[in-house]
C-alpha cells in the first residue's frame, strides 16, 4: 500500500468515528424506549440482552479481524449496524426492540477493537513516534465526542416534531460509516498464525492475564472506571425528568457533557505529562464518584455541572488507559485484545445492569446513586491505587512502551511476555 492511501487510513477513521457516534437518539433514548411502552426496569434488560450480544461476538469478531483483517471487520461491523437501526424502524414491541439491539450488537462487536486496531497499525507503518500514536487516539475520541455533541443538538430538534420522524433520520445516518468503510485499506501487520486457535487463544490471554501483573490490573481497572461512566448514561435522563428539565432539553445537556469527553480526551495528553500519571489517575477516580453523590444528595444546575466529571472522567479512561494498554499489546492480536476489555465490559454489565435496574424500581433512584457512588468510591483503593503504585515513571504511557519495546514479533526475549514494570 502506498504511504498516501495509509495516510488517508486516518483521516477515514476519524469520519468513521464521526458518523458511528453521531446517534441523534441517545440523548433521548430512555423516553423513546419509554413511549414503546417499556418500564425502566425492562430498559436495562434490553441492555443486558445488548450486552450478551456483543459478549458472544466480541472476542471472535476480534480474532476475526486478527486472522482476516480489520478493514473487513468493520465494513461488516458497518453492515450490521445500518441493518440494526433499520429495524429500529419497525420496531414497535419489546420483541422488535431485541431484533434492533442484537443487530448492533453484531455490528458493534465486529468494530470494536478493530476500528483501535487499524489506526495503531496505520500509524506504525507510517513510522510514527509515540506520542503521534497518542495523539491519534486522542483524535479519534474527539471526533467521536464531537459527534455525539453535534448528534445531541440535532436530536434534540428533531423529536421536536415526532420519535418517528427521530427513528428514520437516525437509520438514514446509520448507513454512512458502512459507506466510509469502503474506502479503507489494510495496513501491514503480522497476523495471527494460520490454525491453531485455541493455541492463539492461549497466546492472548496468558499475554494479559498471567505473564505479565501489570497489564491486568491496567485491564481490570480500564474496566471498572468504563462502567462506572456508563451506568449513569441509563439514569441521566430519568435523573432529568424527576428534576422537571423539559425534553427540548435533553439534546443540549446531553451535547454539552458528551463535549466533554472530546474535550477530556484531547487534554489528558498533556495533563499526563505535566499533573503526572498518579495525579492524573486520581482525578480520572475521584470524578465519577463526586458524581453519583452529587446527584444522589442534591438538586439543581449545580448537580448537572459536577456530572460533568462523568464525561470528563470518561475521556481520560480512553486515551491514558486505552493507550497505555495497546502499548503493551502485540500488533498481530491487537483487535483480539482490545475487543476482550469489550467482552469483559459487557459480560459484568449483563449481571450488573438488570441488578441496578431492579434497585431503581425497588428502592428509587436517589438510592441507586448513593449505591453507585459508594461503590466507585472502592475502586480507588481497590485498583486505581494499586495500579498507580506500580508505575515508577511519570507517565503510564511510558511504562506501556518500555514493555512492548521488549516484544518481538509478538513475543517477548524470555518467551512467556513477561512485561512487569
Amino acid at each position: 500500500m502506498s504511504r498516501i492511501q495509509i495516510e488517508r487510513n486516518i483521516t477515514l477513521l476519524m469520519i468513521f468515528g464521526f458518523f458511528q457516534m453521531f446517534m441523534i437518539i441517545i440523548p433521548v433514548i430512555v423516553p423513546l424506549f419509554q413511549s414503546k411502552g417499556l418500564d425502566l426496569a425492562q430498559i436495562f434488560y434490553l441492555q443486558a440482552i445488548f450486552a450478551g450480544i456483543v459478549v458472544c461476538f466480541e472476542i471472535p469478531s476480534g480474532y476475526f479481524a486478527d486472522r482476516f483483517g480489520r478493514r473487513r471487520a468493520v465494513t461488516w461491523g458497518g453492515f450490521m449496524t445500518g441493518v440494526g437501526y433499520t429495524v429500529l424502524t419497525f420496531a414497535d414491541d419489546f420483541s422488535g426492540l431485541v431484533l434492533f439491539e442484537c443487530s448492533v450488537g453484531i455490528g458493534l462487536s465486529l468494530t470494536s477493537g478493530a476500528d483501535i486496531a487499524l489506526l495503531y497499525d496505520s500509524q506504525k507503518e507510517l513510522d510514527a513516534e509515540p506520542e503521534e500514536q497518542r495523539n491519534s487516539i486522542a483524535n479519534f475520541r474527539m471526533s467521536k465526542s464531537m459527534a455525539e455533541t453535534a448528534a445531541a443538538l440535532v436530536g434534540g430538534v428533531v423529536v421536536l416534531y415526532s420519535f418517528n420522524l427521530l427513528v428514520l433520520v437516525q437509520a438514514f445516518i446509520s448507513w454512512l460509516p458502512f459507506v466510509v468503510t469502503l474506502f479503507l485499506v489494510e495496513p501491514s501487520y503480522h497476523r495471527l498464525d494460520e490454525g491453531g486457535h485455541l493455541e492463539n487463544a492461549k497466546r492472548v490471554l496468558s499475554h494479559i492475564f498471567v505473564d505479565d501483573s501489570f497489564l491486568r490490573l491496567l485491564f481490570i481497572t480500564m474496566i471498572a472506571y468504563s462502567l462506572s461512566t456508563f451506568y449513569v448514561v441509563w439514569l441521566m435522563q430519568p435523573w432529568w425528568e424527576g428534576q422537571g428539565i423539559p425534553l427540548s432539553y435533553f439534546g443540549v445537556l446531553w451535547a454539552g457533557l458528551n463535549l466533554m469527553v472530546g474535550v477530556s480526551a484531547k487534554v489528558s495528553v498533556k495533563m499526563e505529562r505535566h499533573l503526572g500519571a498518579g495525579l492524573t489517575l486520581t482525578t480520572m477516580a475521584a470524578l465519577p464518584a463526586i458524581g453519583y453523590f452529587s446527584m444522589a444528595l442534591m438538586d439543581g444546575w449545580v448537580v448537572i455541572l459536577l456530572s460533568a466529571g462523568f464525561y470528563l472522567s470518561r475521556g481520560i479512561n480512553q486515551v491514558v488507559l486505552t493507550d497505555a494498554f495497546n502499548a503493551r499489546i502485540p500488533s498481530e492480536f491487537r483487535a483480539t485484545a482490545n475487543s476482550l476489555t469489550g467482552f469483559a465490559f459487557r459480560l459484568v454489565f449483563i449481571v450488573t445492569g438488570p441488578m441496578i435496574g431492579y434497585l431503581t424500581s425497588w428502592q428509587g433512584l436517589s438510592t441507586t446513586l448513593m449505591v453507585l457512588g459508594i461503590a466507585t468510591a472502592a475502586l480507588y483503593g481497590l485498583l486505581m491505587l494499586p495500579l498507580i503504585k506500580r508505575i515508577p515513571s511519570h507517565s503510564i504511557q511510558q511504562t506501556g512502551r518500555a514493555a512492548i519495546g521488549r516484544a518481538t514479533n509478538g513475543r517477548t526475549t524470555n518467551g512467556r511476555g513477561e512485561g512487569n514494570p
